[in-house]
């Protein structure tokens, strides 16, 4: 069969993902660009505050992402009810999480100091995380919708909500930051309630489109969605949290990354927030080509198509390496224009933030590959429903590598700030190896192996 329609199929379902994931992180930017024009301070503390708010997201989104595949295989599958039981559970699971991690939020700024943090930094990434502790809900109940309808092949509306979230965000970050049209100047805390806002907005909107888009109403999702299931519930659990786990191996070597540049200065934390954030933003399109592999993969697994899932995988990797090629090309040619855009021209500091950022560019550049990779891989996988064993791989290459590399180069090496980069390139070099080789050696081969799929268990 050629690869053609699945190359095209892949791109069709990815984009409108991509354009999500995009459009999330847009916002991101939004609040880091406003607040850098606030103050130095100011940012490194949301730099910091954002990696830990989103460490924590990520431990809890693994089941979000996890159940993506679940849901495109019971639809292959016709099983209705089996589609219904996952969905539900995930957001029980979902909202249990956000009890369960809210005194790492709450009282944070002891954490944060303990970690080697400035004590003015400190304190105002605690600010920002105890008004975003409220907006923890939202943020893991809507990416549960936006799996679910992206399964159900409508990930245009998520793209819509999210879309018209932007200038939302945009405006009320204005408002409330800087204090205009009257309201008070909240700065950090200001940027904190915008998007606490803008994120319950959005879950409102995707629970209406889960309940009321035709494709969805046969699996009536909210019928009875507080009796709970404790099969599917520990179900749920057996596949997110080896997800979520892997995320946060991930994450956590970018958090950790955070804190060791932390104890170079607030310059220097500002700096890498803001290189690493337009490699972030980069990165969005190779998580969204990687939902779409895992639609697609999950879909031929329950569907027992062996040729097929692996065409499917073959097609995510080529979209993706062919797209890497561009923000690599850009992090070399024009750093200092991009990461120019962040600071304020008139702040004494701010040339020497944008030269370091620049610097840390070319790492940025140098592991858009892998990065990608790594990233496909463990989309690929997931829509296979292993995810245990990649779980271990990426703690491996992560914690084993990356990060212990990086605080090498940067310190006993005498590298700084750059030898940090090299570091996290080293880990996610290995973490595509080694996921890679994981795939290729676990997918079956069409010759007689469509059994092997439909028997295929998390491992």
């Amino acid at each position: 069969m050629s690869l053609r329609p699945h190359l095209t199929a892949t791109f069709l379902l990815g984009l409108p993902l991509v354009g999500t994931h995009v459009g999330r992180m847009l916002i991101g930017v939004t609040d880091t660009v406003l607040i850098g024009r606030y103050g130095v301070v100011e940012l490194a503390a949301l730099v910091l505050a954002t990696s830990y708010f989103f460490i924590l997201v990520m431990l809890g989104s693994g089941y979000a992402l996890g159940v993506m595949g679940v849901i495109a295989s019971a639809r292959a599958q016709g099983e209705a009810a089996e589609l219904r039981r996952a969905t539900r559970m995930t957001l029980w699971v979902s909202v249990l999480h956000c009890v369960v991690i809210a005194p790492l939020m709450w009282w944070s700024g002891p954490i944060l100091i303990a970690l080697g943090q400035e004590p003015q930094v400190a304190a105002l990434g605690q600010l920002w995380l105890r008004v975003m502790l409220f907006a923890m809900p939202p943020v893991l109940a809507g990416m549960v919708f936006n799996s679910y309808l992206a399964a159900l092949g409508r990930p245009n509306l998520v793209l819509a909500i999210t879309v018209i979230g932007l200038p939302v965000n945009a405006l009320l970050n204005w408002l409330l930051i800087f204090g205009h049209w009257g309201l008070p100047e909240l700065g950090v805390r200001g940027s904190g309630l915008a998007s606490l806002t803008v994120n319950w907005l959005q879950l409102a909107a995707l629970a209406g489109c889960a309940a009321w888009l035709p494709e969805g109403r046969e699996y009536h999702l909210f019928q009875r969605l507080w009796r709970p299931d404790w099969p599917a519930f520990r179900g749920v659990l057996a596949l997110g949290l080896p997800i979520g786990l892997t995320l946060v191996a991930e994450t956590g070597m970018f958090t950790g990354a955070n804190v060791l540049m932390g104890w170079f200065g607030a310059e220097a934390l500002a700096a890498h927030g803001i290189a690493l954030q337009i490699a972030g933003l980069t990165f969005m399109v190779h998580l969204g080509i990687s939902n779409a592999a895992t639609i697609r993969v999950g879909t031929a697994h329950g569907g027992g198509d062996a040729a097929g899932l692996r065409q499917a995988a073959l097609a995510a990797i080529i979209l993706s390496a062919g797209f890497a090629v561009l923000p690599m090309t850009a992090f070399l040619a024009i750093p200092e224009l991009l990461t120019g855009l962040y600071l304020n021209p008139s702040d004494p500091r701010a040339p020497q933030i944008v030269a370091l950022a620049a610097s840390l560019m070319v790492y940025a550049g140098l592991f858009q590959l892998v990065d990608a990779m790594q990233a496909i891989a463990l989309g690929i996988l997931r829509g296979m429903q292993d995810t245990r064993v990649p779980m271990w791989l990426a703690i491996f290459s992560y914690w084993l590598v990356g990060l212990p590399a990086g605080w090498a180069l940067a310190f006993p090496l005498g590298m700084g700030p750059p030898g940090l980069w090299l570091g996290l390139l080293c880990g996610l070099s290995a973490a595509a190896v080694l996921l890679m080789t994981r795939f290729w050696r676990a997918a079956p081969r069409p010759d007689g192996a469509a059994a092997l799929v439909r028997g295929a268990q998390p491992r």
